[in-house]
């Protein structure tokens, strides 16, 4: 009774919203023109916070990719000889500084000694806990890869990049989790290519086939629980101690950054309470952006801008390709094989688990995805449109999530609430907010009546809207100038004329908001909402051009 409760209230409370509109709109329309200027002005501060913290977001970025993280991964075990060694370095760049140097040549200097000296100061207090960091030596990360119909071409670059990260492949397991329901044929040649293709490279290549079974769904987080388990019985078999296990769950087309996996063994053994933490690299869909149409593109890149917003925030919470402890893992019984939202899910089960002391660690790295691309352009939003379907599924969650912490005493009252409250209002927003902007400062002017027609607040509310809406569109334009920065390099096969392109696609934001943003998100709560609930898993078509 109570699961059903609450899983009604996403869903009611957006289709009262959108009804509301028309409603109030007849009934108090001073009311609603007033409701439309404030939500305007918080619309407008809105996107500028957002765009503060993206672009904060970026230049952490940019300055994870300038670090020598496999450098900080050897030194650290050490803080204190490692500190006098930064500290030597500091010594020999302020005497370079002195030298007869260029201004950008010194003002470059300056930067690195900046960036240097904080680092120290970083690193002298570590020396307090040097006997929790752990050996970098000593740790086995494990890569999951979820299979179902992706041929070898997709996860072939995933496999490589792991390859050619800079991290020792004597440390690093690959487990690809195929599905026995996809054709043997195809199944079993794509393993065996795979196989001997990287035959040898890493510490093992492990591969396990998942066999739905009456109580599970057909769903990624079926796969991952299977897998874990499986390889649950080769860390024992080895005496692998979990706790020096970082496990990454990676959707199968992940290419990650060379320096990831030092990244991620540095934020793991300097952290004290590394069991209650889960490592988060920014997801960015770069494989293919130049190949996929203008619609996608709009949808994947505003996807990344918001997980970097959401990387500078405590309350960050796991998305797509991932890594968490093991021994964590096994002590919330990995995922639930009954769910479509398997990635936040985990996060949602950790902080349960831990009484919410369990958070996010963002790892300033990109990690590159596959956008949407079908055979046609028609294939290709209607994939899009069911991708982002798939991901407004996650308010699957909100139920489970408040069932699991509201009766725990250890929780504080106010982060239950506030967990609560995020988790409704972004999914409501996600659903509503377009409609919001795009018609509800109309409906008054339609369905107001003469006499609110002939009102002072009538005539100034179009003049009003369209004014407070120029102004949020420094969030738009922000938007179009960081996209660029972000973009990996461009093809031989295309010309300049691309770039045209990738400016002229933010025009559309109008229509694609509502269209593969709203609508979608619309589509999953009122599923859950009539009970038409998603039976499996819908795995996004992946092609390469």
């Amino acid at each position: 009774m109570i699961q059903r409760i609450l899983e009604v209230i996403p869903g009611i409370l957006t289709w009262a919203t959108l009804l509301g509109m028309i409603v109030f709109s007849f009934a108090f329309p001073i009311w609603v023109s007033v409701f439309i200027i404030v939500f305007d002005i918080y619309w407008i501060f809105r996107t500028i916070y957002i765009t503060y913290y993206s672009i904060k977001a970026y230049k952490k970025l940019r300055e994870g990719k300038k670090t020598d993280w496999w450098e900080r991964c050897q030194n650290i075990i050490d803080p204190e000889k490692y500190s006098k060694e930064i500290k030597e370095k500091i010594k020999i760049m302020k005497g370079a500084f002195k030298d007869d140097h260029r201004f950008q040549e010194k003002r470059k200097i300056k930067k690195e000694m900046q960036k240097l000296n904080d680092y120290y100061h970083e690193v002298k207090k570590m020396i307090k806990i040097k006997d929790k960091i752990l050996d970098w030596r000593k740790i086995v990360h494990v890569v999951l890869l979820p299979t179902a119909n992706e041929t070898a071409d997709v996860i072939e670059p995933a496999i490589q990049s792991i390859l050619d990260s800079n991290f020792p492949k004597s440390q690093i397991v690959i487990l690809l989790a195929t599905e026995e329901r996809e054709p043997e044929k195809q199944r079993l040649a794509k393993v065996n290519y795979l196989k001997s293709k990287f035959d040898g490279k890493f510490k093992d290549f492990l591969v396990t086939t998942h066999i739905v079974k009456d109580d599970e769904l057909k769903c990624k987080a079926s796969n991952a629980t299977f897998a874990a388990k499986e390889l649950m019985k080769y860390l024992d078999e080895r005496e692998i101690d979990y706790k020096k296990v970082i496990f990454s769950n990676f959707d199968c087309d992940s290419v990650c950054h060379p320096e990831y996996f030092a990244s991620l063994t540095y934020a793991y053994i300097t952290e004290p309470k590394r069991l209650q933490r889960a490592y988060q690299p920014l997801p960015m869909y770069h494989n293919n952006i130049w190949d996929t149409n203008a619609f996608v593109r709009v949808i994947v890149t505003s996807s990344s801008f918001w997980h970097m917003f959401q990387s500078t925030r405590r309350e960050m919470v796991t998305f797509s390709s991932h890594s968490e402890p093991f021994d964590t893992l096994v002590k919330v019984n990995f995922w639930p094989i009954n769910m479509i939202s398997e990635d936040s899910i985990i996060y949602w089960k950790c902080l349960a688990y831990y009484h919410g002391d369990y958070q996010v660690k963002p790892i300033y790295l990109p990690i590159s995805l596959d956008a949407v691309l079908a055979n046609t352009y028609w294939k290709t939003i209607k994939n899009q449109y069911k991708q982002k379907r798939r991901w407004a599924y996650g308010i699957e969650n909100f139920p489970v999530i408040m069932r699991a912490i509201w009766p725990d005493k250890k929780i504080n009252i106010f982060k239950k609430i506030k967990s609560g409250f995020e988790m409704i209002e972004g999914h409501h927003s996600w659903a509503t907010n377009s409609f919001i902007l795009a018609f509800l400062g109309w409906l008054p002017l339609f369905f107001g009546g003469a006499k609110f027609n002939e009102s002072v607040l009538a005539h100034n509310l179009p003049i009003v809207t369209r004014y407070l809406m120029t102004l949020a569109m420094v969030g738009l334009i922000s938007s179009m100038f960081l996209s660029f920065f972000l973009l990996p390099p461009k093809p031989k096969k295309y010309t300049k004329k691309r770039y045209i392109y990738m400016f002229l696609q933010w025009f559309l934001v109008p229509i694609i908001s509502p269209t593969l943003g709203s609508i979608p998100a619309i589509d999953s709560q009122t599923r859950i909402l009539i009970k038409k609930y998603f039976g499996e898993f819908w795995v996004t078509e992946k092609i390469k051009k």
